[in-house]
């Protein structure tokens, strides 16, 4: 498997078109409640530094079959959101996407010298399990704020530090800081 940046309009277009089905888009949230978003729109939040996207390819060969990302760089504060999708379903339950998210987080932490990187997961999505699996950390709930046909969800809010990464995935024993 592999890591690759969107290099081509084709990548964006496919991109843009795994983005743009209902069984994706609903867990997702790009600002403001915007859920939709085009191949220009990708291009442009990609220039800006804020969107760092790849696509992950399967291990036999190098068609890619799903995005991973770090979105609202910051480089000042040193955090950003982590997200991915796995276009091509006939490769879920495989491990594609904790191994694309494992790799993005070594990216985000190493190049670009991130300290924190923090992800939301509506609640009842098997992605709280992956997660979990990548050593994100449970630090709260944001209620009945995203709409699902006609439901509403809480976001189940994880994150993980520099520290608390480790590139081949296994679990570290950090212990976490208490908050008041």
């Amino acid at each position: 498997m592999q890591l690759r940046p969107l290099d081509s309009p084709a990548l964006i277009q496919l991109v843009a078109g795994w983005l743009a089905l209902k069984e994706n888009y609903q867990w997702l949230d790009f600002g403001d409640g915007r859920q939709l978003v085009s191949p220009e729109w990708l291009k442009i939040a990609m220039q800006r530094g804020t969107l760092m996207l790849r696509v992950f390819t399967s291990d036999g060969d190098d068609r890619p079959i799903g995005v991973v990302a770090l979105s609202n760089v910051n480089p000042h504060f040193k955090t950003a959101n982590y997200w991915v999708v796995l276009g091509e379903k006939s490769y879920a339950g495989q491990g594609y996407a904790s191994r694309a998210g494992l790799k993005m987080l070594t990216l985000g932490f190493r190049e670009l010298g991130l300290l924190a990187i923090n992800t939301w997961i509506v609640e009842h999505n098997p992605s709280v399990r992956v997660a979990r699996n990548m050593n994100f950390r449970p630090m709260g709930r944001q209620r009945r704020c995203h709409h699902i046909d006609g439901q509403v969800y809480d976001r189940l809010w994880y994150d993980v530090l520099a520290s608390e990464h480790s590139e081949g995935g296994e679990i570290q024993d950090v212990p976490r800081q208490q908050t008041a």
